[in-house]
């Protein structure tokens, strides 16, 4: 039976926890046990992983920033923490998933005589060069990597092409019988939806600057985050304040979603998007930036309407577009919905990540002395 850890540094709950949570709460395919090693501020994180019933390793509440992440990755007390916390486990496999997790995770690996697998769920390892060098030199060591999306894998290998050979793609998916559509009505007006955290990537902002110039229409956000403050100025300062509703970090988002007519994606960057799938998922088409891994999972005038990235006045059109159309955007919906079950299940990622275990587990059975 395969063995596998998760390391879990993180101060927030977004799409790469949620993945976590459906990948190793629920049967392995290939046989893997679960449990998870945690580093986090976060109570609701923490509370995320106890309630799927995961078996967790929590290091107790931390600090988040630069220095105490230079003193994680680099010092001695977290890694021996960890090492001891894998050996406990016999962990075959330490699967990571935040950039925050890398340098720790594969020291601790390499003590502890597991194999490594990363999990790329954005380029901000790629992209940002502070980044970096500490991703670097995790990559160069491990043994597998899975990008959630074509488009995060090609933003890697364009940094890193000695990378090809241990890197596949397994989109991000999602528990269809979870997220499914409501039955009750939607919300008053035309409801447009964002879930993520409130912080530049997500671009927050350029929703609310969008709703200004999309009168009658309602924007609810769900998630928090540093920016938070400064978006309810925004709102205020573009006369929107009464028509963008910040709900905060909502444990179940289910039930705001079912009130809306659509999803808005803002991002800046976006590796592939589990809140829009989780949206499709319920039956709601996506409206935004084709930015990222999302024309991967939103097929422009099939399952939603996308536009030119960046572009905050062509994101207005489409929103305005996208109220117009009546029940033909609701027929998007129901496609949204059918494309999720036919490719983004859940069942899917288990399959597909079982395979990535399986093939590491019989690599290092192989590499075994002989009894």
């Amino acid at each position: 039976m395969i063995r596998v850890v998760h390391l879990v540094v993180a101060g927030e709950i977004g799409g790469a926890e949620r993945m976590l949570v459906d990948l190793a709460s629920r049967g392995d395919p290939a046989g893997a046990t679960h449990a998870v090693a945690l580093f986090t501020p976060s109570d609701a994180l923490r509370r995320l992983l106890l309630y799927a019933g995961l078996r967790v390793h929590d290091r107790g509440r931390v600090r988040e920033g630069p220095l105490p992440f230079l003193w994680r990755s680099l010092g001695p007390s977290d890694l021996a923490w960890l090492a001891r916390v894998l050996r406990n486990e016999d962990a075959h496999v330490v699967h990571l998933h935040t950039f925050a997790s890398q340098v720790l995770g594969t020291r601790a690996a390499r003590r502890a005589g597991a194999r490594v697998v990363r999990t790329e769920h954005s380029t901000r390892a790629y992209d940002d060069p502070t980044c970096w060098p500490f991703s670097r030199w995790s990559l160069a060591r491990a043994d597998a990597a899975v990008a959630v999306s074509e488009h995060v894998r090609a933003v890697a290998l364009a940094r890193a092409p000695w990378a090809a050979d241990r890197m596949t793609v397994v989109p991000n998916g999602v528990d269809t019988s979870r997220f499914a559509p409501g039955r009750g009505p939607k919300g008053d007006g035309f409801v447009f939806a964002l879930v993520g955290r409130l912080e530049p990537r997500k671009g927050v902002d350029r929703a609310v600057e969008a709703m200004a110039g999309v009168p009658g229409a309602t924007l609810d956000v769900l998630g928090d985050g540093e920016q938070r403050a400064a978006l309810e100025a925004q709102a205020r300062a573009l006369g929107v304040a009464d028509r963008v509703r910040f709900h905060g970090y909502v444990e179940d988002v289910r039930p705001v979603l079912a009130r809306a007519n659509a999803a808005l994606c803002a991002s800046r960057s976006e590796g592939l998007g589990v809140a829009l799938l989780e949206a499709m998922a319920m039956g709601i088409p996506v409206v935004g930036f084709a930015v990222g891994g999302v024309p991967e999972i939103v097929l422009d005038g099939e399952t939603g309407l996308l536009c030119r990235a960046n572009d905050v006045a062509a994101l207005r059109e489409t929103m305005r577009h996208a109220i117009s159309m009546g029940t033909s955007l609701a027929a998007m919906g129901t496609a949204a919905r059918m494309r999720v079950l036919a490719r983004f299940s859940v069942g899917s990622v288990r399959a597909a990540y079982g395979a990535v275990y399986g093939k590491l587990e019989r690599t290092r059975a192989h590499s075994l002395p002989s009894p």
